[in-house]
């Protein structure tokens, strides 16, 4: 999956790994990880051959940072896991709190250390709601479509050209919670969207702009007939094991199994817990039954996935404390991702 960047001078190589070239970081020394793109319903590297993603979510740089936790031995352990992707949530109320500049500090050692473990990253703006009326579920999702729309801006701009983050989730979980945050059509939520991809585009034309669809990120049935007209896109599903009942997979194939035949498709939140479980809530509960027929049908449609969550707070857990013991979930999904 690797790309070697070749440079011609072996003199200019000598010179690099003795030190006689101080302008050169280490960042800088770290080779590219192949420019991942979109060839029909596939994600390929530069070679032409399809790469299928799993991994995990990590919980929000800002959060981990307070926790004495962002650090490079996060990202070791989710390598050593098995993991070719991770997820970095961004909270808009935190982005606000600490600023861009910090952010960017926290995005840059995640690719100097991602691209060291040669691992790809999500950057993912994690607001859960509707985006036409700017009406959300929690205060911490609190955004604005200028604001998301500035996000997007700045983030495209600055890692333009970065291989190892190319997937780039416009927003983590539309949804209107049963109309109580107000009313978004499918038409309405394209248009959003088109015109955010739009400036993606414009600072940074390799980037893979991932599309959510609604009822918290699961539904992708309007694809159906409606798809985006742009190119160069990946769509999301959420699939937790209580949105729909078992057996899963008709139900799933209805509901965005059948988008992966025509169009990539990127799993980056599900997970599950028992309801006994810290943390357990609707839609979360469920057992490894769930997993391994959800795994199993990722395999056949060839789709990507990223379970959640890294954290031993933030539930469904994959771990349970910070010496990384893997909950009973999180065990089944590193032995997944390392079987796979």
């Amino acid at each position: 999956m690797k790309k070697y960047i070749k440079i011609k001078s072996v003199y200019f190589c000598i010179a690099v790994m003795i030190g006689f070239l101080p302008g050169i970081s280490k960042a800088q020394e770290v080779q590219q990880l192949s420019r991942i793109s979109v060839e029909g319903n596939r994600f390929v590297d530069e070679a032409g051959n399809t790469v299928t993603f799993q991994g995990v979510s990590i919980a929000d740089p800002h959060r981990l940072n307070n926790a004495g936790q962002w650090k490079r031995g996060l990202f070791e352990e989710i390598s050593s896991w098995g993991a070719n992707v991770i997820r970095v949530p961004v909270h808009p109320l935190w982005w606000r709190e600490r600023g861009a500049e910090q952010y960017f500090e926290w995005i840059d050692e995640a690719i100097e250390w991602a691209k060291e473990l040669e691992i790809y990253l999500i950057i993912d703006w994690h607001s859960i709601g509707n985006l036409r009326t700017e009406q959300f579920t929690r205060d911490i999702y609190e955004t604005s479509l200028a604001e998301t729309i500035e996000f997007w801006r700045v983030i495209s701009e600055r890692y333009s050209g970065e291989t190892t983050a190319p997937f780039y989730e416009i927003f983590n979980e539309p949804t209107t919670a049963n109309e109580s945050l107000g009313a978004i059509s499918w038409d309405e939520w394209k248009d959003i969207v088109y015109n955010i991809i739009t400036i993606i585009y414009g600072n940074n034309p390799d980037a893979i702009p991932l599309v959510a669809g609604f009822d918290w990120g699961y539904d992708l049935t309007p694809v159906r007939h409606s798809p985006l007209d742009i190119e160069g896109i990946a769509y999301v599903t959420h699939p937790y094991p209580q949105k729909r009942s078992p057996p899963w997979v008709e139900k799933w194939e209805d509901d965005f199994g059948f988008v992966a035949d025509k169009y990539p498709v990127f799993a980056t939140e599900f997970g599950y817990m028992r309801e006994y479980e810290r943390g357990a809530h609707i839609p979360v509960i469920g057992d490894e039954e769930y997993g391994e027929i959800l795994i199993n049908y990722f395999r056949e449609k060839g789709i990507s996935w990223a379970a959640w969550v890294f954290d031993p707070a933030w539930s469904p857990q994959l771990i349970q404390d910070w010496d990384y013991t893997p909950t009973r979930s999180g065990e089944f999904f590193r032995n997944a991702m390392r079987n796979n």
